[in-house]
């Protein structure tokens, strides 16, 4: 499936659940779709709608971003920076976590069953509905002193 596919189907879920699409939003779907992926900030995805003259101002780009998440479209990270980074949400993929090396930002995804299980009965003890699961792990990457194309923030 392309991502044309998918992001059409996807459209079609959000109609299908009452989401009004925008051309806005409809765009930034499509963005994500094709930068799959990558995580991406407010001003990543407004620098890509600029290079391609769409008429959109960054703090329309914020509540677009905003207004996905709360469709459940895109996922909000926090990898403890000044900004927040976004994600598509697969409903077909394992829920997934990340490593976040604090000085380089580099990011790995890893999955892990006994997290999620663990959450899962966290949140049952507590009589809480599970939305979304995010487990991080801040640390220091060994790779960075290998590889001189990703530096260090001091």
């Amino acid at each position: 499936m392309t991502a044309d596919d998918k992001t059409e189907e996807l459209l079609q879920r959000l109609r299908e659940k009452g989401f009004r699409i925008t051309s806005q939003r409809e765009t930034v779907i499509k963005i994500f779709q094709e930068n799959k992926e990558k995580h991406m900030s407010a001003e990543d995805v407004f620098e890509i709608l600029s290079r391609s003259n769409e008429a959109i101002s960054l703090a329309t780009t914020y509540r677009t971003l905003r207004m996905l998440v709360d469709m459940n479209v895109l996922r909000e990270l926090d990898f403890a920076e000044t900004h927040k980074h976004y994600e598509l949400v697969d409903e077909d993929e394992a829920p997934h976590h990340h490593i976040i090396c604090l000085d380089c930002n580099h990011t790995i995804e890893f999955e892990n069953e006994e997290i999620n299980e663990l959450g899962r009965k966290i949140a049952e003890k507590y009589n809480v509905e599970v939305v979304d699961m995010q487990f991080q792990i801040f640390g220091k990457c060994p790779t960075v002193a290998k590889d001189d194309s990703r530096k260090h923030r001091h």
